[in-house]
């Protein structure tokens, strides 16, 4: 049948279902097609079957069908009951007997909600994928700010995983404290005097009033509790605000009270030392040439990591007790020997890494003058501040820093005068003697908390006329009679005089020396008539520094404005055994080297470095490698070639044994600052560095190798 609409088109309804004729119908299909439409009451299905039947009816007659054939969408009832004979007739008993094998499988999961989880185990296989991850992510948002390729941009996140914290904590104790007061008794315990006065003047009046008439009586009473009921107004109103005054005053004291406190000071002294090292730990351990620690959070096996470092340094440090003791059979210089066994790539040059710097706002501005360890404790520096210009004179002071603490001092000595010299005893350690500008000594004790001077020589006599450029601490011999040394405190001062100080109730001095000025040697040359002598201004040459000789403390050196160096003895204070001559302008600094005692070293402002020989009047080297003044030299205290030099501009660190041209480290200075000082560290491979501006820089020495030889 076809079915047209009005214009003529093919309207006619199509099956849902088309089956395939290619393909072929399984023998159990038809078995379960004739079991579930052609049952023992196939009858009664048949007479409600229709013409047009669903889809699955439909699929099921489409079975029986051969493939190939052609057939309408109508079934006839006569056709349905063929299919259902032919069926009948084709199975057999043995197709019923049949074994039929039904195979069951898993369908595919169906994921509805899949959490991931925030953490992985240390222990998993993506571990290492999962922390290199978060290290890119650390390293994007270090460089996100300022970078153009990021955008603000808002975004949904997830919400991290929520994590419990528990503290634990001693058990807080609350007391309650009270008590009635009512406002009379309060007003009867601080107004006394007061309701003395008020009941004689009432009695007083209720006297008068018994000779008055009634009805004035009268008036007088009502006036008289008005009055009272305004007074006891205002005197609760006067007694809360005094109540709260007192109560306020209490609790400033009681504040006050905590504040100075003994415990609490030292408490808060220990809190101080400890948030030190956590800030400064690795700078320390560097200045101790210790190993650094090393984060746990870094690596995930700490452990491991740390033993393979200890065993590495353990095996490095083995080989170079062998290569030392082979090279000192050899006499070779184990740093030649380490330079050849390197490639021009694997030598690393010496070079000076700065730590930290001891400096704090009360030293801000005061240049520093001079520098000396603690004889007992090498963490403590004594660090004088002064100026070294006359028209730019301030008050000084004298700091004792300690290595626990770089940040703030741990004694402040205030002093009128510019501070020019100082040293710490070695007899008494917590002895501290400081040399002013305007000549003056003063001795202090670190170990008191107290600021004021043991000892001044303010009101002796015989005291310094002008600065106190240097002053040490001596130890010389006491006699045949007695035995051990004795401790003497030596000064140069501007004035000419080299002064020996006696430590008794008050400050003392005698004269070691008094400098003369000398004529300078000048040849004559061929004709030339004799030049009458100049007249000089004064008699005597100003005295800049002073160096007693390691071995011999009998025999010292003296530097002078004149740019002389004189070889002096303190058994002999009218004339010098030996004068030096190779500075053009004043020294400022003379040096016995502490292996070979007869060399020293002396830096002048003429630019030049000299190094001498005591038996020699000319000198055996000239080092000169910038224009500036030279203010400070000291020797190294671990090797008879190296020494360090303060210049303006820069500090060099010298060592004789690899150039005498050119320095093997220079630091230069910070742009309007000057360096001043320079200190070697006593126990470390570190160098300290004083500045105009009030800091003193600490900084490593690295890959400076110390020669093993003690002579020059």
């Amino acid at each position: 049948l076809q079915v047209f609409d009005g214009e003529g088109k093919d309207v006619t309804p199509r099956p849902l279902f088309h089956s395939d004729p290619s393909t072929v119908v399984p023998r159990h299909g038809k078995l379960l097609a004739s079991s579930a439409y052609f049952g023992a009451t196939g009858s009664g299905f048949l007479s409600s079957l229709s013409v047009h039947q669903t889809s699955g009816v439909n699929a099921s007659l489409d079975e029986i069908v051969e493939p190939g054939s052609q057939r309408d969408t109508t079934v006839s009832l006569s056709d349905v009951q063929v299919r259902q004979e032919e069926i009948k007739e084709e199975l057999t008993k043995a197709d019923l007997d049949r074994r039929v094998d039904i195979y069951l499988t898993e369908t595919e999961t169906i994921w509805i909600l899949d959490m991931p989880s925030v953490v992985v185990s240390v222990e998993s296989e993506d571990a290492g994928r999962v922390l290199e991850r978060n290290r890119i992510y650390v390293d994007i948002c270090k460089n996100r700010p300022g970078n153009d390729r990021f955008v603000e941009k808002m975004m949904q996140t997830i919400n991290g995983a929520a994590k419990n914290k528990e503290v634990q904590c001693d058990k807080i104790i609350m007391e309650d404290k009270g008590m009635m007061v009512t406002s009379w008794d309060l007003y009867d315990s601080f107004n006394v005097s007061e309701t003395e006065s008020t009941s004689k003047a009432e009695g007083s009046r209720a006297a008068t009033g018994k000779s008055s008439k009634s009805h004035t009586t009268k008036e007088l009473d009502q006036t008289t509790s008005v009055s009272s009921d305004r007074g006891s107004t205002t005197s609760s109103m006067i007694l809360e605000s005094a109540v709260l005054a007192r109560n306020h005053k209490e609790e400033e004291c009681h504040s006050e009270a905590i504040l100075t406190s003994e415990n609490f000071q030292q408490d808060l002294f220990f809190m101080e030392r400890i948030l030190m090292e956590n800030i400064f730990q690795p700078k320390l351990a560097a200045y101790r040439q210790f190993p650094v620690l090393i984060d746990p959070d870094v690596t995930l096996d700490t452990s491991g990591t740390v033993a393979a470092v200890k065993e590495a340094k353990q095996e490095e440090h083995d080989k170079e007790m062998k290569d030392k003791e082979e090279q000192k059979e050899a006499f070779i210089d184990p740093s030649t020997l380490s330079d050849l066994n390197k490639t021009p790539e694997e030598i690393v040059p010496p070079r000076l890494e700065r730590l930290w710097s001891y400096m704090c706002d009360l030293t801000n501005g005061h240049s520093v003058s001079s520098m000396a360890w603690n004889k007992v404790n090498p963490d403590l520096l004594a660090v004088g501040y002064g100026a070294f210009d006359f028209k730019e004179q301030k008050k000084g002071l004298a700091c004792c820093w300690s290595l626990k603490n770089p940040m703030w001092p741990e004694r402040i000595f205030q002093c009128e005068h510019a501070v020019t010299a100082l040293d710490f005893s070695m007899a008494s350690p917590n002895l501290l003697a400081v040399g002013m500008y305007n000549g003056s000594v003063a001795i202090y004790n670190v170990r008191s908390c107290n600021t004021a001077a043991l000892l001044d020589s303010s009101e002796s006599s015989n005291k310094h006329t002008g600065p106190v450029w240097q002053l040490r601490w001596v130890e010389q011999d006491r006699g045949a009679t007695e035995d051990g040394k004795k401790e003497r405190l030596i000064c140069i001062s501007a004035d000419g005089r080299i002064t020996e100080w006696l430590i008794q109730k008050r400050l003392d001095c005698t004269d070691l020396m008094k400098i003369k000025r000398t004529e300078s040697e000048k040849k004559k040359l061929p004709g030339e008539k004799e030049r009458k002598s100049e007249a000089l201004i004064s008699q005597q040459a100003a005295g800049m520094c002073f160096d007693f000789r390691p071995k011999d403390t009998n025999f010292y050196l003296a530097g002078t404005e004149e740019g002389l160096i004189h070889q002096c003895s303190c058994s002999c204070s009218e004339q010098f055994l030996e004068t030096y001559r190779g500075h053009k302008g004043p020294v400022y600094k003379v040096a016995w080297n502490p292996f070979s005692t007869d060399m020293f070293l002396s830096c002048s402002a003429d630019w030049s470095i000299i190094l001498w020989h005591r038996d020699s009047r000319t000198p055996i080297l000239t080092f000169s490698s910038t224009p500036a003044c030279v203010h400070d030299i000291t020797w190294s205290p671990k090797s008879a070639f190296i020494f360090a030099a303060a210049n303006e501009s820069r500090v060099e660190i010298w060592d004789l044994s690899v150039s005498t041209l050119n320095p093997v480290v220079s630091c230069f200075a910070s742009p309007r600052v000057k360096f001043t000082s320079v200190l070697f560290a006593k126990n470390t491979d570190c160098l300290l560095v004083g500045d105009s501006k009030g800091g003193v820089s600490v900084f490593e020495l690295q890959n400076l190798a110390a020669p093993t030889s003690d002579k020059v």
